[in-house]
């Protein structure tokens, strides 16, 4: 765990540790273990391209752009000129994490997420303004992208009319702000280990997200038989009972046996953690 402490900060202080902030969160993300579908401490899930220590490694990559869209944050207002440069920081990032995967892409919604994210937390000094910055700065068209380039997101998009990471941040991370995060927080008010909390919350997003990664592996049905089993983890008593232990054992089997990896729900966790300790950096910060 990072140690905050509770001295002001200058904002280039605060773009660098909201920035180390998000890199603790992509690999509390990562390591939690068992996690249906996604990279893990057991192997690459349904992934045969990634393991453990290549999402460490782009974890760790991240951790400077992050930061530095933080700190435009602070320089520039929300509009054309903020977004231009998030683009380019975004792209720079995205280069960063490939170098150091091989090629391999491991965190790019994520970098999207919590860029936009850390953006909104440094230009507003709140987590819930972050999200309507966030949400706004997500809506101005970036102007260096070409409105033909593909994707396996805009793939997905054309066919079944999902709107993804894209969508998810214009409305503002409900998925990472209003299912994930409170689902957290439930859990440990409910004494909880911090294991069942994280895994429960990562549940909860997985039982109602229209995840793209899913979609584009395996259509609706893959979708669906993923939030149907997720669902039943959390119906059954959440990860940390004996029923519903049972019921994500048997969801991960089915994720590795049909190689569907609900990718969206692992960023939008990874977004929640980083709240959450932004949220007690600000907290401890103010006081």
């Amino acid at each position: 765990m990072l140690a905050v402490g509770s001295a002001r900060r200058t904002p280039a202080e605060l773009a660098e540790l909201l920035g180390a902030l998000a890199g603790q969160a992509l690999h509390d993300e990562a390591t939690l273990t068992p996690k249906p579908g996604l990279v893990d401490a057991r192997g690459g899930g349904a992934h045969h391209d990634m393991d453990l220590p290549t999402l460490l490694d782009s974890a760790a990559a991240l951790v400077a752009p992050i930061a530095a869209c933080a700190a435009a944050a602070t320089c520039l207002p929300l509009g054309r000129d903020l977004r231009a440069v998030i683009g380019v920081i975004g792209r720079d990032g995205e280069q960063r994490m490939l170098a150091a995967t091989g090629g391999v892409n491991t965190h790019r919604g994520a970098l999207w997420a919590l860029g936009l994210l850390a953006a909104g937390i440094a230009a507003t000094g709140t987590v819930a303004g972050a999200r309507g910055f966030a949400a706004r700065l997500a809506a101005v068209a970036d102007p260096a992208v070409e409105a033909r380039a593909t994707s396996h997101g805009s793939r997905v998009r054309r066919v079944f009319g999902a709107t993804g990471a894209r969508g998810e941040a214009r409305r503002g991370f409900p998925h990472a702000v209003d299912v994930a995060l409170p689902m957290l927080h439930a859990r440990r008010a409910a004494r909880r280990d911090e294991h069942t909390a994280r895994t429960d919350a990562l549940l909860a997003s997985m039982s109602s997200l229209e995840d793209t990664c899913l979609l584009h592996r395996a259509g609706r049905r893959g979708l669906q038989a993923v939030r149907t089993g997720a669902a039943a983890v959390l119906r059954a008593g959440g990860s940390g009972s004996a029923g519903g232990g049972a019921a994500l054992d048997r969801l991960d089997r089915l994720c590795r046996h049909r190689r569907l990896s609900p990718g969206g729900s692992g960023d939008a966790l990874a977004a929640a953690l980083f709240l959450d300790a932004a949220g007690r950096l600000l907290t401890e910060r103010s006081s």
